[in-house]
């Protein structure tokens, strides 16, 4: 008479069941490894912005998030008004502003 694979596998588990803890050890390590591969970069990355953006000064050449390059001319609390060309000024908040872009011989081109 052959057996299943199955019954074979019930047969062979122990009869006691693994205690509470081990149950929820599978959720524990996924939140860890969320917390470490996403939201401890994420908000890394959030503050070093945040203080990107406390420290504009006139002159920075900026990237807002629409794609435009300009040069801060006048930065308040929450807004900063960019020059985009001769004559060409637009106030844009401060949060929309993604990077400042340092100047072009700041740094080798090879380091």
């Amino acid at each position: 008479m052959q057996t299943s694979i199955l019954a074979q596998l019930a047969a062979a588990a122990p009869a006691g069941s693994p205690p509470a803890w081990i149950t929820y050890m599978p959720f524990v390590a996924m939140a860890l490894i969320f917390w470490f591969l996403i939201l401890r970069p994420q908000m890394k990355q959030q503050k070093e912005h945040k203080a990107k953006l406390s420290e504009l000064k006139k002159g920075d050449e900026v990237l807002t998030g629409g794609g435009l390059i300009g040069k801060i001319v006048k930065v308040d609390d929450n807004y900063a008004e960019v020059e985009l060309a001769q004559g060409v000024k637009v106030k844009a908040l401060k949060s929309t502003i993604v990077d400042v872009i340092p100047p072009a011989g700041s740094k080798p081109a090879n380091d």
